[in-house]
């Protein structure tokens, strides 16, 4: 099942979230962080893919603070659009938000965190500054802006090697920064590899990446033994 709820963070802001729970009992949780089109079918579409491998998934609409019901699609002028909207937020005011979200979810178990291009450097964030058993960065933009802090849980960073985005100088910075975490570049794909509705589409990366991801969560949510990775 899966609906959109309304949530309070601590400084008093209600905004909506996207919540999938699980058929059976939860194997842990994820909170999904959107990319720069919002809470859109994509984004619940990744929601609802892990409750269906067991978790709680919630994927807040962090630009409820700027406009709510924002949902984009996957133009160069949305995109504009969506840089404009996060260019509005605060990040410790977006991370009032993932907390609000993890409050909610933590009776399910561990907590983790998935952000996909924005949504991985507040990955990133959430890594260094809340409480969460783990965190996944899909072609996170901005996390080498943010090296001063480093995360407090293993993550996951997931880049394409074609992303003009975020150069390679800019992987090896991060991977410097967090030595203990996992990194994984993907030769032939762009940005946004991971989502089906763009034209950088990568659906052979894009399933590796999920294997992986999937295997990540299990281990650090579930407990569960880490899995040789190709």
């Amino acid at each position: 099942m899966s609906e959109f709820t309304t949530l309070m963070a601590r400084d008093g802001h209600e905004f909506s979230a996207w919540l999938a729970a699980p058929a059976g009992k939860p194997r842990g949780a994820v909170v999904v962080i959107q990319e720069i089109f919002g809470v859109n079918v994509h984004i619940r579409a990744i929601a609802d893919s892990f409750a269906a491998e067991g978790y709680v998934a919630i994927a807040p609409a962090l630009f409820d603070r700027v406009h709510r019901g924002i949902e984009l699609g996957y133009t160069p002028e949305t995109m504009k659009e969506g840089i404009g909207y996060v260019m509005q937020l605060k990040p410790e005011k977006t991370l009032l938000d993932l907390a609000a979200s993890i409050a909610v979810v933590k009776h399910a178990g561990r907590v983790g965190v998935v952000g996909f291009c924005w949504g991985g450097k507040m990955a990133y964030l959430s890594g260094c500054e809340l409480p969460v058993a783990c965190g996944v960065a899909y072609y996170g933009g901005g996390i080498a802006q943010e090296l001063n802090k480093t995360p407090n849980c293993p993550m996951l960073y997931h880049f394409g090697g074609k992303d003009t985005h975020i150069p390679q100088s800019d992987v090896e910075q991060i991977r410097a920064a967090d030595q203990r975490g996992t990194f994984y570049v993907y030769p032939d794909a762009d940005h946004g590899f991971n989502c089906d509705m763009r034209g950088s589409f990568n659906a052979a990366a894009a399933q590796l990446a999920r294997q992986r991801t999937l295997a990540f969560l299990a281990q650090h949510l579930r407990g569960e033994a880490a899995k040789p990775q190709a």
